[in-house]
């Protein structure tokens, strides 16, 4: 069972930046693609970023998020990141780390495994 537990989440002022982390239990995460997903209030769960396994050299992002948020890994410290720049309130959500996809990157269900989630609010 791998464990996630996400940090970083906060208030900013539209325009602003935040950096989440998502932490693991084991090393093992260096083998699966990781992601991120989001939840508005009221609203389903969508996709938001996804890395590659290991090293991490493919990424895909959403439109929605596309030229604004970065993420990466670092495996050593089993660890990936959402950069989020220029933030906007339609960001705000409670954002979700997931790892061990199998099948479609970009579908909630086909993740194995998920962190506990972390608040973003964007205010204008």
């Amino acid at each position: 069972q791998v464990l996630l537990v996400e940090s970083g989440g906060g208030s900013v002022q539209a325009g602003g930046s935040l950096r989440l982390s998502c932490a693991a239990s084991e090393h093992k995460i260096w083998t699966y693609p990781m992601g991120w997903f989001r939840q508005a209030a009221g609203k389903e769960r969508e996709f938001v970023a996804v890395i590659s396994a290991n090293s991490g050299t493919t990424t895909f992002y959403a439109a929605s998020v596309q030229g604004r948020f970065t993420i990466s890994r670092d495996s050593a410290k089993e660890t990936v990141y959402l950069l989020m720049n220029g933030l906007k309130p339609e960001d705000t959500a409670v954002y979700y780390c997931a790892a061990d996809p199998d099948g479609n990157w970009d579908r909630a269900e086909d993740y194995a495994y998920w962190g506990q989630g972390t608040q973003v609010t964007v205010s204008s």
